[in-house]
């Protein structure tokens, strides 16, 4: 099996870097220090896998990269936005670290989905 790097990949990637960073907060105030040292490592490795998926990228898929970034950043906005008028509607307050790492699960997988629907790029 033989996956060629592409930019839809590494900002999945990136999206799981920052899902991972929402987390932080929630692990930081319920004192979870096995969780915490867990997604520590988790990050380390996630990062590296994306610094070398970006150097393998050729220069096209490099050009769409920003604009796959502006995706996900509405993706993740409105994945809070979502789970923010959930808990609104339908639960009792919950921390707002709790609500962060739910609404950038949201907007990661709303991201992963809206990229599965879209045909793919054709590779020259």
């Amino acid at each position: 099996m033989h996956a060629e790097p592409t930019a839809e990949r590494l900002s999945l990637l990136a999206g799981l870097l920052i899902l991972m960073l929402a987390t932080v907060p929630r692990f930081i105030a319920g004192d979870y220090g096995n969780r915490l040292s867990l997604i520590s490592i988790a990050l380390a490795v996630v990062a590296v896998v994306a610094f070398l998926n970006w150097r393998m990228l050729d220069a096209d898929q490099r050009r769409r990269l920003p604009q796959l970034g502006k995706r996900l950043l509405l993706a993740l906005l409105a994945g809070l936005v979502v789970m923010g008028l959930w808990h609104a509607l339908f639960t009792a307050w919950i921390s707002w670290q709790l609500l962060l790492a739910h609404g950038a699960t949201l907007g990661l997988l709303l991201h992963a989905v809206l990229l599965w629907l879209r045909p793919p790029v054709p590779r020259d």
